[in-house]
C-alpha cells in the first residue's frame, strides 16, 4: 500500500490543503507532505491523528486495501434458490452486506412470493416479463412487462403471477430482505 498517496488522496476528496490538515491534526505542513511523499513515516499514534482530521480511522482507512471491490457480476456469481412457487436469484453476491440487495424472481404461474413484512425501508420492482399483481393490504396493483413499482416498506406485501406463463421481476430492497 502506497501510505502517502492514499492519504494525500483522502485530503484531496475531502477538499483540505495541506496547510489546513496541518491546522486539524496538529502537526506541521512540512511533515504531512513528506508523508504524502513517502520520505518519513507517522508513527501509528500519529497517523491515527492524521485520519482523525480527515474524518476516517485506521480500521476504514486500511479496510479493502488489498483487493479491489468487485463492480461487475456474471451469471456463475448468482446464488439461486429454487421453491416450488418461485426461484430467486440473488444477482449481487453477499448482498445482505450492502444497504439495498437486488434479486431476479420468477414466478410460477398462478403462484406468489413471500410475503413481504413490514420494515423501515423502501423497494423497487421491474417486471421483466410476464403479468403480476401487486398486493399490499386490501389493494391490487397490476403490473405487465416494462412496469415498475416503488413502495416504503411499511405494511406486508408480496407478488402474485397473474398469467399463464413465468414472470420475471427484478425486485431491489433496501435494507436487506431476501
Amino acid at each position: 500500500m502506497d501510505l502517502g498517496k492514499k492519504l494525500k488522496e483522502l485530503r484531496l476528496c475531502n477538499d483540505l490543503t495541506l496547510e489546513e490538515l496541518a491546522s486539524r491534526s496538529e502537526l506541521t505542513k512540512g511533515f504531512l507532505s513528506q508523508v504524502e511523499r513517502n520520505l518519513t513515516s507517522p508513527s501509528i499514534s500519529t497517523l491515527e491523528d492524521i485520519l482523525e482530521a480527515l474524518g476516517t480511522n485506521l480500521s476504514d482507512f486500511f479496510k479493502d486495501s488489498d483487493r479491489e471491490e468487485k463492480i461487475v457480476f456474471q451469471t456463475q456469481d448468482f446464488f439461486v434458490d429454487e421453491k416450488e412457487d418461485y426461484t430467486i436469484e440473488w444477482i449481487i453476491p453477499n448482498a445482505q452486506k450492502n444497504e439495498m440487495e437486488p434479486i431476479l424472481l420468477t414466478l410460477h404461474p398462478k403462484k406468489k412470493s413471500r410475503l413481504m413484512e413490514s420494515h423501515n425501508g423502501e423497494e423497487f420492482g421491474y417486471v421483466l416479463k410476464g403479468n403480476v399483481a401487486l398486493i399490499r393490504g386490501n389493494r391490487k396493483y397490476k403490473l405487465k412487462a416494462k412496469e415498475t413499482f416503488y413502495i416504503s416498506g411499511k405494511g406486508s406485501h408480496y407478488l402474485v403471477n397473474t398469467g399463464s406463463t413465468d414472470a420475471k421481476i427484478i425486485w431491489v430492497t433496501t435494507p436487506p430482505m431476501f
